[in-house]
């Protein structure tokens, strides 16, 4: 039974994130994103600034941040939150594959390392 609702949750997973293992296929997919969508916008930063009340230096240092993969989400989701977009985040298997695949990968490695 227990493995009947694994399979279950990994199918609903593997629906719900479909998008989101299309942008994993990308070696770094949100790198740069929050600079990107604050551009594309046309949001200025002395408009972030004021939503955010923080100086300029702390802006580009969290943008920068996001762009090493060292942001917070919390950080991540401020500065979304300021252009009037929300953060949303994912966990997907590896090279766009699904919840299913990577789940049979696992199950032939415990069996084949059994031996």
């Amino acid at each position: 039974m227990r493995e009947r609702e694994r399979q279950m949750a990994r199918k609903k997973l593997d629906k719900e994130l479909k998008y989101y293992r299309w942008a994993g296929r990308e070696k770094k997919p949100t790198q740069g994103l929050l600079r990107a969508v604050r551009h594309a916008l046309g949001v200025p930063v002395a408009e972030m600034l004021r939503k955010l009340e923080m100086s300029p230096s702390v802006l580009f240092r969290l943008e920068q941040s996001e762009m090493r993969g060292t942001i917070s989400l919390n950080g991540a989701g401020e500065l979304a939150q300021a252009m009037g977009c929300q953060l949303i985040y994912a966990v997907v298997p590896q090279n766009g594959k699904t919840m299913e695949e990577l789940a049979e990968k696992r199950l032939w490695s415990k069996v084949l390392g059994a031996k």
